[in-house]
């Protein structure tokens, strides 16, 4: 059964939500807290007015905390994270009251919602968070792709492929770390949990996935990536027949130097 729209908050005013990706993962065990508002993703009250959300795969977003909270609360979960990133994607959103309840993303950006409710708050957390952990992935995957470049250039130019195989396999690491974090970890196509419990959020959900193009953006990178790793197989192939090649002709020369070596004791006895 659906919950009861919550009631309008009258001391709502426009705060700034913040999703900053940390690392690959957070270790959310032992953060838990009495006055915790949600424990999957865990969020809590900083302050009299801030809200955090954790997300365990590295995002962590902070709505409505000025510059000193932001770091406090950031420094208390640095010890937890894992594989930390030296560049942190970041992505924000300005949150405003809805004009007569109606929810919507005005065309300068800012969201307007009904209240600060803790659900409400957690649907635009899950929201930003998702989008700065594929900016991430779209930033790693174009990494990807420029050191495919001059490889394809030079078999181009050159009908050679590259020479190093284990290059290749790394590469190929690379973007199978990318799709589990696109299908895995972040699950973008996934719809946050509290919507089975709160039906009259999924517009609000709509309106963000649409905003952000979590959709379109995942459905890019899955494509990307399923380019570079057919790209990475055929060059594996490549590599592996080449080497065939040169061991054939090694097998040809040690076979003509041994008649060579017969026919000449032959000659001498």
């Amino acid at each position: 059964m659906a919950k009861p729209e919550s009631a309008p908050d009258p001391a709502f005013t426009p705060v700034t939500a913040r999703a900053v990706l940390l690392g690959e993962r957070i270790d959310t065990v032992g953060l838990e807290r009495r006055d915790a508002l949600s424990t999957a993703p865990l969020a809590f009250k900083v302050g009299d007015q801030g809200f955090a959300v954790v997300f365990r795969y590295g995002v962590v977003v902070l709505i409505g905390l000025d510059p000193v909270a932001e770091d406090e609360v950031l420094r208390g979960i640095a010890p937890r994270v894992r594989s930390p990133f030296d560049l942190r994607e970041e992505e924000t959103a300005s949150l405003a009251p809805a004009i007569d309840r109606e929810e919507r993303v005005e065309p300068d950006g800012v969201l307007r919602i009904a209240d600060r409710s803790p659900e409400r708050l957690l649907v635009v957390a899950d929201a930003i968070a998702k989008s700065a952990a594929l900016a991430q992935d779209e930033r790693q995957v174009a990494e990807v792709f420029d050191t495919i470049e001059p490889w394809a250039r030079e078999l181009a130019n050159r009908g050679r492929g590259p020479a190093g195989r284990r290059a290749m396999i790394r590469l190929i690491g690379s973007a199978l770390l990318v799709e589990h974090r696109v299908s895995g970890r972040v699950a973008v196509s996934e719809k946050p949990d509290l919507l089975w419990d709160r039906p009259d959020l999924e517009r609000l959900y709509a309106r963000l996935e649409t905003e952000y193009e979590l959709d379109e953006r995942a459905e890019v990178l899955n494509r990307k990536l399923g380019l570079i790793g057919q790209t990475a197989r055929l060059m594996t192939d490549l590599i592996d027949t080449e080497r065939s090649l040169r061991l054939e002709w090694a097998i040809v020369l040690l076979i003509v130097a041994e008649i060579g070596l017969t026919l000449f004791q032959m000659a001498r006895g």
